[in-house]
């Protein structure tokens, strides 16, 4: 049976024989160069920020080495296949948006990126000095007792030879005694080499290449494939919007003016009083198509973001609103869609069931959350855990990780409060064209 990785063949007999105890030694010895270069790295980094730091110069060099383990983590990573086949994959995160600025908070944010910085620091000063260490001192003492015939024929001149400096052969005898046990001790060697770099590659993969299991790896995957699922409905809610725009209602148009076209050629009777039904009953499909593609996904919440949508649906609304909402950048369509929407459905809730004579929205992003507040002055008494429509806006914005809560005492006022963690984009909000 195949090992995948030197402690698993060292369990295994024809462990001296295969390819294991030189990878081993080839893992350990290969971190010295490595060690090395990352040691000199950090030191010339170090030196040239604490110089320049004066000037602020050095913030940038200061972030470089903060992110310096992620380049030694991935040759780590790869340098493990010496001695380890099994995958090891990176435990970095794909940035949820494009761009270097997303990157570069998605790393820093991320443990993984200060383990591996932690990793690294310990490998320039510690480690790799320790696997040489190891390395040597498994070598040294069978390599001294079986090179003491070498010695003898070389450097005492057949007469002599020292050995590990600790005693001399004074004979050919003596000499070729002493290199059995070296012999036999490069078994012992081979097994303890594999040992330490066993040890070895778990310390790396523990710390590099985190197995993630259990409830943790489903949680992750399931808030990742939330995303994903938000992202696919509000695609396939804006497809849905533009093909409603451009192809249902233009022909409802084209057969709106058609029919009115005909009203007016048709002579006063039966046949132009049907007209005028067919006519006016196009008229009211084209009303109502137009506010479905209004609720699907407004036109003013594409063009002008969520600060114009929730002023349009204010001037809508049964129910005099006032609209603060402050918001000088746009946020993530995701965002906005769900503010929006959320904004809609309490306001449509409080014209069918608060009686309420004034509502007012308010909107703000402040430490990167969006926060909206619908207050009306109604007769309160409203329950989400009722069934209502607050327990589906409650779904929606737990989707993007918000929180939803809502105060309403009997005898009101009823006020809805909405946050949802989100980071403001880099196109700054257009004003709606008055």
């Amino acid at each position: 049976m195949r090992s995948h990785h030197v402690w698993q063949a060292l369990t295994r007999s024809g462990y001296l024989l295969s390819h294991w105890p030189w990878r081993a030694a080839g893992y350990l010895l290969s971190s010295a160069p490595v060690g090395v270069v990352v040691l000199l790295v950090i030191v010339l980094g170090t030196a040239v920020g604490s110089v320049l730091a004066v000037a602020l110069i050095g913030l940038p060099l200061l972030a470089l080495i903060a992110l310096s383990g992620l380049p030694v983590a991935a040759v780590e990573r790869r340098r493990l296949r010496i001695v380890d086949r099994r995958p090891a994959s990176t435990p970095h995160r794909v940035p949820d948006e494009p761009g270097l600025l997303a990157w570069g908070r998605t790393r820093f944010r991320e443990q993984a990126t200060w383990r591996e910085l932690g990793y690294t620091l310990a490998f320039a000063t510690v480690l790799w000095p320790l696997d040489l260490l190891a390395l040597g001192m498994a070598l040294v003492v069978p390599v001294g007792l079986a090179a003491t015939p070498v010695m003898m024929a070389t450097v005492g001149d057949g007469e002599e030879a020292p050995v590990l400096k600790m005693w001399t052969a004074t004979s050919w005898p003596e000499a070729l005694a002493t290199a059995v046990p070296g012999l036999l001790l490069f078994a012992v060697s081979g097994y303890a080499i594999g040992a330490v770099a066993a040890a070895r590659a778990g310390l790396t993969r523990l710390l590099l290449a985190p197995r993630e299991t259990g409830p943790g790896r489903e949680v992750t995957e399931l808030v990742r494939s939330r995303a994903r699922l938000v992202d696919a409905f509000e695609a396939e809610r804006r497809r849905i919007e533009r093909d409603l725009h451009d192809g249902a209602q233009q022909r409802i148009v084209a057969l709106t003016m058609m029919l009115g076209l005909a009203r007016l050629d048709a002579p006063p009777g039966a046949l132009a009083d049907q007209l005028a039904k067919a006519h006016d009953e196009a008229g009211k499909a084209l009303a109502e198509l137009r506010e479905l593609i209004q609720g699907i996904h407004p036109k003013v919440l594409a063009d002008f973001g969520v600060g114009a949508a929730v002023a349009d649906a204010a001037d809508r609304s049964a129910v005099p609103v006032d609209v603060s909402v402050d918001l000088p950048q746009r946020l993530p369509e995701a965002v906005e869609a769900a503010a929006y929407f959320v904004v809609c459905e309490a306001l449509a809730n409080v014209a069918k069931h608060s009686g309420a004579r004034r509502a007012e929205v308010a909107g703000r992003h402040a430490e990167g959350r969006l926060v909206l507040e619908v207050r009306d002055d109604g007769c309160g008494g409203a329950d989400a855990g009722r069934g209502s429509g607050l327990t589906g806006l409650a779904d929606r914005v737990s989707v993007l990780d918000g929180t939803l809560a809502l105060s309403s005492p009997a005898g009101g006022p009823t006020l809805l409060r909405v946050e949802i963690p989100c980071e403001a984009a880099e196109r700054p909000a257009q004003s709606r064209p008055g």
